[in-house]
């Protein structure tokens, strides 16, 4: 009897054990990285398709594009938020965090959504706003009513004006200050965002446990992680210091615990624009923080090179970023859903990328970016737009493609600041672009190059060298050929000074690929240890003799070669 005792208690502790360990281990096991091979593609519901009628994208039109998006070879979709909002700053001020916005759908509508993309082995992560809320949401309605409601510390507030009010915004040039008087209770309140979108105090445990049960309610919907929006905010020490801000990073590891007990397959993306010096902090040093965050600083440098051609930055910036966690593992995208900040850039390398990309004012925002699509940036000039969705794709981490990039769609500015590249989505040359059967809430665009009679999915799908049939041909590479998501990489060494060539390597292969970011032809000898490449786009031969090979790449032209 004492010995199955023994064992007995033996058992429990291992168990015990093994669940103490397993929410802070820093190596996931191979099932649960599932994100590092991922195509992300990003959406809002209210732009995306619209099912009955009303002008406004929902939940059900949707599910009428899945296979759409599963012919495109897309793994995981990330949804803008889609909570009840005032709507305005595009659904980034919410009020009520456990609800679907009715004009989105309703909640059997969502759950129909989630379903239907399960169904086609497509994930679904969704934007966690939780650095504010709307200044309509009850907590906030509730906390500038009297200094004495259970939510006025929720949010910061101070009696007098603080002397750095008018730093740390955003959003400069469109927002005034940090500190905005409320007018019902005669105090000042802190917001990083628009003076409508106050900020929750995270030095409250009450803050931090009601954002925890956010992630397990909507977890428990079936959501496979969140894209943490604003990072840095969240975790900052409120209104103290705004402009160098210290951070409790220890919240950061308290979240991902909090997520991975709930779902250990879920993950944290996070938006986090930080130099390079402050990766770990977010990653965590031991791969116990973030298990992805968008890799801005190699975007800004990438959008140099491209404005430019010179690459010597843009290889620094991957060397610099090269060092993350095990299991860690960077998103990389050319257009989100923002401006294209440029913020860490010199003032002079910035200025070469607005001439080129972006000279009029009312292209660029915030002094820092610009605000336009990708297609008008490069002039839609369909080799460079080939080359560097190409690139993307042959970056070291997880692609992530923003709606109608896969068609080159334009942008409107006559919109206003970020709204200029959220308009519908074009699937056909029909009345509206096909997203609505009415006037969408949101003009589609009709006139230009851009014009949805010109650019559209169902034109795209028809045309063998269309910007669509390369990008999903793309992808279908990307998933054939691990090694770029997953394997270590190298960038050889070679003399044409606008080819830019990163080797990965695997178990099983190696992929090189090559992509020149000049207008005139490139050639250059480089050393190789296999016996000849193969080009995985045209299935041509290359010989490599006595160690190395001749490579001539025509202006923004691109490749991917598999080592043999």
């Amino acid at each position: 009897m004492r010995f199955y005792r023994q064992r007995y208690l033996a058992c429990l502790a291992c168990l015990w054990l093994t669940w103490l360990i397993s929410p802070v281990c820093a190596q996931p096991t191979p099932e649960y990285v599932w994100y590092r091979n991922a195509i992300v593609y990003a959406l809002d519901v209210d732009t995306f398709k619209d099912s009955n009628g009303d002008g406004m994208g929902d939940f059900n039109g949707v599910i009428q594009q899945l296979d759409y998006l599963q012919g495109l070879g897309v793994t995981v979709l990330w949804l803008s938020p889609f909570q009840p909002t005032p709507d305005r700053d595009d659904g980034y001020d919410i009020t009520n965090y456990y609800g679907v916005d009715p004009r989105l759908g309703s909640a059997g509508d969502f759950a129909e959504f989630m379903f239907q993309a399960r169904q086609r082995g497509i994930r679904v992560i969704m934007d966690l706003v939780i650095n504010h809320t709307s200044d309509e949401h009850p907590w906030f309605k509730s906390a500038r009513q009297r200094e004495r409601s259970p939510y006025r510390s929720w949010y910061v507030w101070r009696d007098k004006r603080p002397a750095d009010a008018d730093k740390g915004m955003v959003f400069p040039g469109v927002q005034k200050e940090t500190w905005t008087l409320d007018s019902v209770s005669r105090t000042y309140y802190y917001h990083r965002f628009y003076d409508f979108q106050p900020d929750l105090n995270y030095s409250n445990p009450l803050v931090e446990a009601e954002s925890k049960r956010v992630i397990g309610y909507w977890l428990n919907q079936g959501f496979s992680g969140f894209r943490l929006d604003a990072v840095p905010f969240i975790i900052e020490v409120d209104g103290k210091n705004v402009e160098q801000p210290d951070h409790r990073f220890n919240q950061l590891m308290a979240l991902r615990r909090h997520v991975q007990l709930h779902g250990h397959e879920a993950i944290l993306l996070g938006e986090a624009n930080v130099a390079p010096d402050e990766n770990k902090d977010y990653f965590g040093k031991d791969g116990n923080g973030m298990q992805m965050m968008f890799n801005f600083f190699v975007n800004q440098h990438l959008f140099y090179a491209l404005a430019t051609g010179e690459l010597e930055p843009l290889v620094r910036a991957m060397e610099q970023t090269r060092d993350i966690p095990e299991g860690a593992q960077w998103a990389n995208f050319l257009r989100n859903h923002d401006e294209i900040d440029l913020g860490r850039l010199t003032t002079a390398q910035r200025e070469k990328i607005y001439t080129a990309m972006g000279p009029d004012k009312n292209m660029q925002l915030y002094d820092r970016g610009i605000r336009r699509r990708l297609a008008p940036m490069l002039g839609n000039n369909q080799q460079r737009l080939a080359m560097a969705y190409s690139l993307l794709f042959a970056l070291p981490g997880t692609p992530v493609i923003r709606y109608g990039e896969e068609i080159g769609m334009g942008d409107n500015l006559q919109l206003k600041e970020r709204l200029s590249v959220r308009t519908p989505m074009q699937w056909t040359d029909e009345a509206y672009a096909g997203f609505s059967t009415t006037k969408p809430f949101r003009p589609v665009i009709d006139a230009g190059e851009y014009d949805y009679r010109k650019v559209n999915v169902e034109a795209q799908r028809a045309d063998p060298a269309s910007l669509l049939t390369l990008i999903t041909t793309l992808i279908q590479l990307r998933k054939e050929h691990p090694a770029i998501g997953l394997g270590k990489w190298i960038m050889p060494e070679h003399k044409a000074p606008g080819l830019l060539m990163t080797q990965f390597t695997d178990d099983s292969e190696t992929i090189l690929t090559v992509h020149n970011f000049a207008g005139g032809q490139a050639t250059t000898e480089l050393a190789c240890q296999g016996k000849f490449l193969i080009d995985l786009f045209s299935g041509q031969r290359l010989p490599v003799k006595n160690g190395k090979v001749q490579l001539t790449v025509k202006g923004y032209g691109h490749h991917w070669f598999q080592v043999r």
